[in-house]
This record gives C-alpha cells, sequence and structure tokens, in this order.
C-alpha cells in the first residue's frame, strides 16, 4: 500500500541534531506558524549496505520549484494527491535530478565534508541562521500526538518522516510502495538566490518501478553496478526545441545523442512528457554510434509546455532510457534550442 499520509510540509528551521550511532536520523526542527514539526532525515539503512545514496543539487532548478512557489502554500504540512499534475515528487517519473550521478555516503566518517551529517548541516545551519529562509520537506506525516516530542520536547508531538524515496521496495518495506510519492528536502535560500534540493535513496531499491503500484519490475536489473542506480543505455536527451517561432505545433522537437560506438535501434522507443500518456512513437530507426537525430514531434503525442516541463525517453518494454527536465526560464526565449 502507498504512503498513509504523503504532503509537504513548510517553515523555519528553529534548531537541529546531528545523526549518531544511537540516533540514525538527522534531526530538524521546524517553526510551521506557531507549530512546531519535527524532521527526520534517514542517513543510514537499516538493512545492507548501511549507507543510503544521496544527491544534493546546490542550484536546484525544476519545474516543480515554479509550481511550488504559485501554490503560495501555507505554513504547515500540506496533504498532497499521488498524481503527475500534483506537487508529489516521484524520482523516476518526473526527472527531478540525474540518478545515475547518487552516491554511497556515509551518515558520519573522520574528515571534512565527506558524510552526510556535514553535507546536510551546511545548509540546514544556512536555513536556520537566514531569517527569510524556508524549508519543504517531502513524506510522511505523523502526529499530532500527546505526548511531548522526544527529541526537541515541544508538544503535542508532530512530524513527518520517508523523507527519502519511496518506491521500488521488496520484503517487509514492499508495503510502502507507490508512485508520486518520494520525499525529499528543499531549501529556499532567498537572500542568496538560491535553492537546494536533498535526495536520499536505499542501495536495494530498484530503478524500474511499476507505474501503479511502484513495486520492482521483474527481470529487470536494478541499478549500474557497485550499488548505484545507472543508466547503462547509450542514447540521451542532450537538446529540445521546446518554443518554436510562430506556434509549436508540429514544430516541436528533441535532440538524441547515441554516446557509445555501437549502433542502438530504436524501434518500438517513446517520448513522453510528465503524464507518460502522451507519447511520440519513434519508427524503426537504427543510430550509429556517435550519431545524433533529431525527432520531430507531431503536436498530438509529447506535450512540451512553455512553463517548463519534462521529457522521458522510454525503449520497447516501456522502461525509462532517460529523462530530462526543464524549467520556464530555459523556455523563455523563443525559436532556442535549449541543451538539457
Amino acid at each position: 500500500m502507498p504512503l498513509a499520509n504523503y504532503g509537504v510540509l513548510k517553515g523555519k528551521v528553529s534548531n537541529y541534531i546531528l545523526a549518531s550511532s544511537g540516533n540514525e536520523h538527522f534531526q530538524v526542527e521546524v517553526d510551521a506558524g506557531g507549530v512546531f514539526f519535527r524532521i527526520a532525515i534517514n542517513v543510514k539503512s537499516s538493512v545492507s549496505p548501511p549507507e543510503v545514496l544521496f544527491f544534493m543539487d546546490e542550484q536546484f532548478e525544476h519545474p516543480v520549484l515554479q509550481q511550488l512557489e504559485g501554490e503560495n502554500l501555507a505554513a504547515g504540512f500540506t496533504a498532497l494527491a499521488s498524481t503527475p499534475a500534483s506537487l508529489a515528487l516521484d524520482f523516476i517519473r518526473k526527472n527531478l535530478f540525474p540518478i545515475n550521478q547518487m552516491k554511497p555516503i556515509p551518515f558520519n566518517k573522520p574528515g571534512a565534508d565527506n558524510d552526510l551529517n556535514e553535507k546536510l548541516e551546511f545548509y540546514v545551519k544556512q536555513a536556520h541562521s537566514d531569517a527569510d529562509a524556508v524549508v519543504y520537506a517531502f513524506g510522511q506525516r505523523w502526529g499530532p500526538e500527546p505526548q511531548d516530542d522526544k527529541y526537541f520536547h515541544f508538544q503535542p508531538g508532530n512530524g513527518i518522516h520517508d523523507i527519502h524515496m519511496n518506491q521500488g521496495n521488496s520484503g517487509r518495506f514492499k508495503k510502502d510502495n507507490g508512485v508520486y510519492q518520494d520525499g525529499g528536502l528543499f531549501i529556499h535560500l532567498p537572500s542568496r538566490g538560491r535553492w537546494v534540493a536533498v535526495f536520499i535513496a536505499f542501495q536495494v531499491q530498484a530503478w524500474h518501478t511499476d507505474d501503479q503500484t511502484g513495486n520492482p519490475l521483474a527481470d529487470v536489473p536494478n541499478d549500474g553496478g557497485g550499488g548505484q542506480p545507472g543508466n547503462t543505455a547509450s542514447v540521451r536527451i542532450v537538446a529540445a526545441m521546446v518554443n518554436p517561432r510562430k506556434g509549436d505545433v508540429g514544430k516541436e522537437y528533441i535532440i538524441l545523442m547515441n554516446k557509445s560506438s555501437d549502433p542502438v535501434n530504436l524501434q518500438g522507443w517513446k517520448i513522453v512528457d510528465k503524464t507518460k500518456v502522451n507519447a511520440d512513437l519513434l519508427g524503426n530507426v537504427t543510430m550509429d554510434g556517435g550519431s545524433t537525430l533529431r525527432v520531430n514531434l507531431t503536436g498530438r503525442g509529447a506535450q512540451l509546455g512553455n512553463k517548463g516541463g519534462v521529457i522521458t525517453l522510454l525503449n520497447k518494454k516501456g522502461l525509462k532510457v532517460d529523462g530530462v527536465a526543464y524549467s520556464k526560464k530555459d523556455a523563455a526565449k523563443e525559436g532556442e534550442l535549449i541543451e538539457l
């Protein structure tokens, strides 16, 4: 079953506690308009291997930010529908970040800037000190509870956890699987002109999941080797014309590149947008090694909106080969090709 109470918490950092061997979560106290919450961020897996996968984007740009700002959320917890159109996060389907750049990281290790405690603290500390900073935590809510919070001692106990990928699980965690319900931490630092995004997953989670259940797909490799999610396919989306001059219909196109030295046949492959319903089917085309291909969109399939969007390439089995996102700012210049 999917998470029971998925959504996003908005507020200001008022305190934090580093993870330790006795407390394997990085704890953040958040003041949400006078109501306090605790964000519990997993920094270690309860199953082997213990190191979580981690990716931080220190200059995050994605259409989800435009939507987040447009919603003008009130401080506190907002429940979210697990759908493509909502604010809900999905590591696989919303192309939030390059998943092959996630790396295993220990939560605590001697040395400077080499563990998850330090990387989280660097920006959480800024969010604590900057008067205009706001944090957004995506995950599952608990509370309110009648007792004091066990770490920060406010009452009633309130919080949000599962600040990590919530699909692709097997075994006892399979019950938590679902689509459009992944966790994440966004830190908005207006005075510094940046959004910081933190994404966490477990090494045992699968990166090809069912579009309805979020369960791992059978007989599909989990990763690219070494415990890291990887994309071993050689074809990539490298550019797109999303805002052509004199109207969009029939003039939008994307550029694919085959980065390997071997030919790749694209028979049955698709270009899809964020809905995964709107699609342009590629024909019986073979890309030579090292070549590029311009794919003209029909205007009746994948829709490349001028306010930002996502573009995903699926192979003939429906598996994600590559995915990118572009912002409203990227699409602002009419007739200009966007490098992705």
